[in-house]
């Protein structure tokens, strides 16, 4: 059974920082893309960072770039997201997601006009952590 598990989310004021991590277990996690997705209040779940299967390429979007920072560790079944310069639109509920078929950059972005839901674009979801940013 796979188990994704996101931590480090918190409250925190406009410029500061805060580090995510996602475990998974139950997987071979070196096989799969990863990524960082977040879904703020009355919005669509959206793709912000996702990695390839050894880290070696990244995607970010563009209201992250610069700010966000992606990283994994096979060998403690680890995914990172290093966050600064926090921004009151940050504040959202953030999810990590797994996929087996997808690469990187698909993962983080569905193809337009596909008709499904959001959360079944990807194999696996931690269950969120909720990252608020005020003022």
């Amino acid at each position: 059974q796979v188990q994704a598990e996101e931590s480090g989310g918190g409250s925190v004021q406009a410029g500061g920082s805060l580090k995510l991590s996602c475990i998974i277990d139950g997987l071979t996690f070196r096989d799969y893309a990863l990524g960082w997705w977040r879904q703020a209040p009355g919005q669509e779940r959206e793709g912000i960072s996702c990695i390839s299967q050894t880290g070696a390429n990244h995607y970010e979007a563009n209201s992250v770039k610069g700010r966000f920072t992606i990283a994994r560790d096979n060998a403690k079944n680890t995914m990172y997201l290093q966050m600064n310069d926090l921004k009151p639109n940050d504040t959202a509920i953030y999810y990590c997601a797994a996929d087996l078929h997808r690469s990187y950059y698909t993962l983080c972005r569905p193809t337009p006009g596909w008709g499904g839901r959001v959360v079944e674009w990807a194999q696996y979801w931690g269950q969120g952590t909720q990252v608020t940013v005020s003022t």
